[in-house]
């Protein structure tokens, strides 16, 4: 877990085997075996995997970065050899990606940095802050995704164009919450509901991106702070669940839990994201 902090908080950067096994306090002769013990993929395949998803997201949000702007961040010398890699990984070149992203493609290839097969265990959740807070009733324009969590990010973006088009839900002044009704481990993906909420302060009109108006209502909500990747977010959820609850003395509301993306990629790298996990509460 050390080691993939350190590679995401240092993309941008030559990433020697030697360098990363001081890291995991390991000898550089069993560094690599124990990594991919661990892991299941190479140190340089999990290097490329973080590095690649990065180049994804700015390609898709991020259209003032030009392509070889993009490919030099990625830590490609020639904007050739990035697409002929982006390519390879995940289908199709980084303009017709940035064009049309296809998500469900990039997710089938695998760009999660984290094996989902791997049991992944952090420290942070077991020290973390919990606070009881009021939540205020807040209006929210949404489009509501139904289907594979894997294609979530395509609903995301057409959410996004709603955003830029529409003017209602600035990314740089609202909020942005996102509401899972039910656990996609447990769910058959065809059942799969998440609703993807940016603030309003007015009624959404009808238009072609299918985005309504709805309202996260107010109460007593417990919250807590999750730092990183949101792919580890039930590493925050579940001990909010499972160990502060019982002990608590509180009852939970009829309302899902949800979380608000207070910084997201690709505005912030990924190991700097911030989403505040909220439960509610009677």
């Amino acid at each position: 877990n050390r080691v993939i902090d350190y590679i995401e908080r240092h993309l941008q950067e030559e990433l020697s085997v030697e360098q990363l096994a001081k890291v995991a306090r390991s000898s550089k002769y069993h560094f690599q075996r124990q990594f991919r013990a661990y892991t299941g993929v190479t140190v340089a395949r999990m290097i490329r995997i973080l590095r690649l998803k990065r180049a994804a997201f700015r390609l898709a949000f991020s259209p003032r970065f030009r392509i070889i702007d993009v490919a030099l961040e990625a830590g490609f010398s020639s904007p050739e050899a990035f697409c002929r890699t982006f390519k390879s990984a995940y289908g199709q070149n980084p303009s017709d990606f940035r064009a049309s992203p296809d998500w469900s493609e990039l997710s089938a290839r695998g760009s999660r940095p984290h094996p989902t097969s791997t049991p992944f265990v952090t420290s942070g959740a077991i020290h973390m802050k919990i606070d009881v807070i009021h939540f205020p009733e807040t209006p929210v324009a949404v489009l509501e995704h139904r289907g594979a969590p894997r294609l979530l990010i395509q609903s995301v973006g057409k959410f996004v164009a709603w955003r830029k088009s529409s003017g209602l839900s600035p990314l740089e002044t609202s909020q942005t919450f996102g509401i899972p009704y039910t656990d996609p481990e447990q769910t058959l993906e065809a059942d799969w509901r998440f609703d993807i909420c940016g603030t309003v302060s007015a009624p959404v009109p009808d238009n072609p991106h299918g985005v309504v108006s709805k309202t996260i209502p107010g109460g007593r909500c417990a919250v807590a702070q999750h730092n990183g990747s949101t792919d580890r977010i039930n590493e925050t959820l579940l001990p909010m669940y499972e160990d502060w609850l019982p002990d608590s003395g509180e009852e939970l509301r009829d309302f899902p839990c949800f979380f608000e993306y207070v910084r997201r990629m690709p505005e912030v790298a990924e190991h700097e994201q911030l989403t505040r996990v909220y439960l509610p509460l009677r």
